[in-house]
């Protein structure tokens, strides 16, 4: 038996101090070198500090800013300790009436026309730092009023924004709520 359970063993350590070890130590230091940024979180720094991640959402509600899509996350919207989709399915009654209160809130602040559809839905993590262009360019007006901005500037303050498709054909075109909004009071009002 000893003969059979000293080989399993050795095994055991040896495929811990490569997979639990060495593998990632490896990994992260590839990842430090190659992109140091992106391995440290993407972190948003404003007069050198730290503000926020451009890979995780932060709750705008202000009317000087722009909106982010819902967030699904408990106890608060953006709790990244709490990432989660609401796992309400298309025919749920409490997803039907929560978006209708999110879309009430947009029309309330000016929006009119066809809604977006990220402007009520929660993306699958409750974290998503992206908005649609067309989510972006349906606030323009109210921020404008806010700021006392023509809406031409804010609008091409979002065109100048948007990002692109990955490689020009993975994914969607999408605006980062956090650096459009760093933008924005950039912009100076």
């Amino acid at each position: 038996m000893l003969n059979q359970l000293r080989p399993a063993l050795v095994l055991t350590l040896a495929f811990t101090a490569i997979t639990g070890f060495a593998y990632p130590l490896a990994i992260t230091g590839v990842a430090q070198v190659l992109m140091p940024a992106e391995a440290n979180g993407s972190l948003v720094r404003k007069n050198g500090v730290v503000i926020g991640s451009g890979l995780i959402g932060q709750n705008f509600a202000s009317q000087r800013y722009f909106w982010p899509r819902p967030s699904a996350t408990v106890p608060g919207p953006y709790n990244a300790g709490s990432s989660s989709g609401s796992n309400l399915g298309t025919t749920s009654i409490r997803l039907k009436d929560r978006v209708a209160v999110d879309i009430e809130r947009l029309r309330e602040a000016g929006v009119s026309g066809v809604v977006p559809a990220d402007a009520g839905t929660a993306s699958a993590s409750g974290l998503d730092p992206h908005i649609s262009p067309a989510f972006a360019r349906a606030q323009v007006a109210r921020i404008a009023r806010a700021r006392r901005l023509r809406e031409a500037d804010v609008a091409a303050l979002v065109k100048r924004n948007v990002q692109g498709r990955l490689m020009g054909i993975i994914g969607e075109p999408r605006v980062n709520v956090l650096e459009l909004n760093l933008a924005l009071d950039a912009s100076g009002n």
